[in-house]
């Protein structure tokens, strides 16, 4: 499907990086892209041109829509509008990987406008579209795979701002979360509890709660999706050894690994090898 779709229709929407189009359906194009830009200064704004999903798939790097700041990482989605204002900064470095879709005005799709927290289920039917587009298919299951992706999105959403926070208090407790996020990212997934909230300047008590109400989960519990996701990212550039895996992103061995998985996904690395892989 690839041949079909012009990289230029994504290159200047939405920022720089490389890649190209896995597919195009009336209306609708599906880019692969990656971004080795790095640096903690904010670049040029762009102004997005499409509506069109942007899911990250690995890395993480600070993103400002329309004024607002998010630190976007392989659970985070952006649903945005022709018009946008789109800046970027990379402060742990650059070679974020992340999947755009692309739509025109007649194509109706019903997404909320903003930030979306990918889920589980989420982030398998992105990745396995990926691997779906590179191993090759045709428009029929291209149209079933995106559409089964959006309406997974769509039926998720980020968490709401409590009712009791004043605005520049739920501002700064999402900079303390992005900063924390920062950093588990940035050091491998393997700093403890203690370490990370002296990095970012809070107790641990306070950044446990705080991260809770940002993000809508606990701290292990996003840590361990987030290692899961580079685990996944790793398998799908041909990765073999789950045991190296296991070591490089914190996990106690492989059978933890398969044990963190299996709770996450319902399936086994072994499984998920077949799944996102592009061949």
């Amino acid at each position: 499907m690839a041949d079909d779709c012009d990289d230029e229709g994504w290159r200047g929407s939405s920022g720089p990086g490389e890649g190209h189009c896995l597919g195009v359906l009336p209306g609708l194009r599906l880019f692969d892209m990656t971004c080795h830009l790095s640096g903690r200064h904010y670049g040029g704004t762009a102004y997005l041109p499409a509506y069109q999903v942007i899911l990250g798939r690995s890395g993480g790097y600070l993103r400002q829509v329309n004024g607002v700041e998010t630190f976007a990482d392989a659970t985070s989605c952006l649903v945005a509008r022709p018009g946008d204002e789109l800046r970027v900064a990379h402060p742990i470095g650059g070679g974020d990987t992340f999947t755009a879709v692309q739509w025109d005005d007649e194509v109706e799709l019903e997404l909320p406008h903003g930030e979306l927290t990918v889920g589980d289920a989420g982030d398998l039917a992105h990745r396995a579209l990926v691997a779906a587009c590179h191993r090759g298919i045709d428009s029929f299951e291209l149209a079933d795979r995106v559409h089964h992706l959006l309406r997974t999105l769509a039926a998720q959403s980020a968490p709401d701002v409590p009712v009791t926070a004043r605005p520049e208090t739920w501002v700064a407790h999402r900079r303390l979360v992005a900063r924390a996020i920062a950093v588990l990212i940035g050091r491998g997934y393997t700093v403890g509890l203690d370490d990370l909230a002296a990095e970012v300047g809070a107790s641990a008590p306070h950044l446990s709660r705080i991260f809770h109400t940002v993000t809508g989960q606990s701290l292990t519990a996003y840590r361990n999706r987030l290692r899961v996701r580079a685990v996944l990212a790793d398998l799908a550039d041909g990765a073999p050894n789950l045991r190296a895996l296991a070591a490089a992103y914190g996990f106690a061995d492989q059978s933890h690994l398969t044990r963190v998985m299996r709770r996450h996904l319902g399936r086994l690395p072994s499984e998920m090898q077949q799944l996102v892989r592009p061949s």
